[in-house]
């Protein structure tokens, strides 16, 4: 697998826990020093895994325009623009995100990540 697939199928693993309400999924997909940087403020690790205690967050979504870096031979950065739906609503709404993942072992963690919305 090359490294652009590889990081895009992880960074969907992320949403497709978000999507199924899947904490141990997400708890498995991030570092346990994970800083996220969101409009409503900074999220660890442990913020963003119980944010699933009540199921699902998100209802659908889908990641356009999708980058993969290179950052040396134990980071990546992945951006893209997310469009997604959160659970109970029917609004969609549009996100630029930043994730930056590092190789831990034999897979690699999301040690950091940005959502910027797009207006």
């Amino acid at each position: 697998m090359t490294l652009r697939a590889d990081i895009i199928a992880r960074e969907r693993a992320v949403w497709d826990a978000l999507v199924q309400g899947d904490a141990a999924a997400d708890a498995a997909a991030l570092d346990g020093s994970f800083l996220g940087v969101y409009p409503d403020g900074f999220a660890g690790k442990a913020d963003h895994v119980n944010q699933l205690k009540a199921g699902p967050t998100v209802a659908a979504y889908t990641l356009e325009d999708v980058t993969v870096r290179a950052l040396g031979p134990d980071h990546a950065l992945i951006s893209y623009r997310a469009t997604f739906t959160r659970a109970g609503r029917s609004t969609p709404e549009e996100m630029y995100v930043s994730s930056l993942w590092q190789r831990a072992g034999v897979g690699w963690v999301n040690i950091f990540s940005q959502d910027t919305p797009a207006s």
